[in-house]
């Protein structure tokens, strides 16, 4: 049986986001969470957005720390 994973971070909360430049180049720096999205294989992701981006990121909760 298959046990669902609990999103740590709830929409609202300001967490720091760590880029990892193995995929696509970030910046990292403070975000406010937007979204909860559907987990990916074991880690869960987010929708997060920066006061000084016009758009959105997407985040997997092992890029992220309370801020």
């Amino acid at each position: 049986m298959e046990r669902a994973l609990k999103h740590k971070y709830s929409v609202g909360e300001i967490v720091y986001f760590t880029a990892s430049n193995v995929s696509r180049p970030a910046a990292s720096g403070t975000y406010q969470v937007v979204r909860l999205l559907p987990t990916d294989g074991d880690d869960c992701q987010y929708r997060i957005k920066s006061s000084t981006e016009a758009f959105e990121r997407v985040a997997k909760e092992s890029q992220l720390v309370l801020s």
